[in-house]
């Protein structure tokens, strides 16, 4: 018997994200749909999954916050509206109908501890999250817990999404317009070398959680010292302290490294490799540079 054609289908439609998995599954010739249906509302939902009777849903929805996780210090319902109700409401009924469901979710709900200092191992998927210093990361951690059991479902923990243009929500456009940076080592998730990756795992159903980062952690400064180099050559930057910092923000910010054993051990399944952070970071500015982007 032939195998089904895959079908996917992209929730949080008009995202950065989901606007980036969007066009690479084009480009691979693949049928994808987008939809904007709000994740929380049960019959919509099903219909939507009905209509479009996909094999894949990503779901790359939630809220965030505009401009940042601060947002959310204010929204709180809205936010567990979105990132706990929506989040387990699509993943229920994706299991009910037979699909699988890759979830792009966080792995800011970490922060540096005795156990995980700064040089030190980064934190494995099963270690239970211990950064509760904003709302945010206290849903997405609360919503993992849950989701996890889904036998249907993919968690793929990003960290500081960075594409290949200086879009608002690239994490290296924001951290350049800041006034001032802290300078703390992190993990981050380069998109041109995750996003194919997450899309494999996808089409090989793949499930449980995955720390989806590139392997390593690089400081602000490294980051946009490299920018610099490649990008912007007249750039510059100030730090400051997380004493400092804390007084201009009202939520915390995560500060951690992942393990990526897990990941690149699955990967290599697939003869696909995830570069390390700083030459991923390198091979980013440079395709930047190349496209004239400024």
């Amino acid at each position: 018997m032939a195998a089904t054609k895959p079908v996917f289908l992209i929730w949080g439609g008009e995202g950065w994200v989901a606007g980036h998995l969007k066009a690479l599954l084009e480009s691979q010739g693949k049928e994808v749909h987008t939809t904007t249906v709000r994740m929380q509302n049960r019959e919509a939902v099903i219909a939507e999954l009905e209509r479009v009777k996909p094999t894949h849903v990503l779901n790359a929805a939630g809220s965030t916050g505009r401009p940042n996780v601060d947002w959310c210090e204010d929204h709180k319902e809205e936010t567990i509206r979105n990132n706990v109700i929506g989040t387990l409401n699509l993943a229920d009924a994706c299991f009910l109908k037979g699909i699988h469901i890759t979830v792009f979710a966080t792995g800011c709900i970490y922060t540096y501890d005795d156990k995980h200092p700064i040089g030190g191992p980064g934190y494995l998927e099963t270690d239970k999250a211990n950064f509760a210093g904003s709302f945010y990361s206290e849903t997405k951690a609360h919503v993992e817990e849950i989701m996890k059991y889904y036998t249907n479902c993919l968690i793929l923990r990003l960290r500081m999404p960075v594409s290949d243009d200086l879009h608002p929500r690239n994490f290296v456009t924001k951290i350049s317009k800041y006034e001032r940076v802290v300078d703390i080592p992190n993990s981050n998730t380069i998109l041109h070398d995750l996003l194919p990756a997450a899309i494999l795992m996808a089409e090989h159903k793949d499930t449980g959680i995955y720390n989806f980062t590139n392997p390593g952690a690089i400081s602000h400064n490294e980051v946009l010292s490299l920018f610099k180099q490649y990008v912007r050559p007249d750039f510059t930057w100030k730090n400051f302290t997380l004493e400092e910092q804390s007084k201009v923000i009202k939520a915390g910010r995560s500060n951690c490294k992942l393990d990526t054993t897990k990941l690149i051990k699955k990967l290599k399944e697939y003869n696909y490799e995830v570069p390390e952070i700083h030459e991923a970071y390198t091979a980013c500015f440079k395709r930047m540079a190349a496209a004239g982007v400024q």
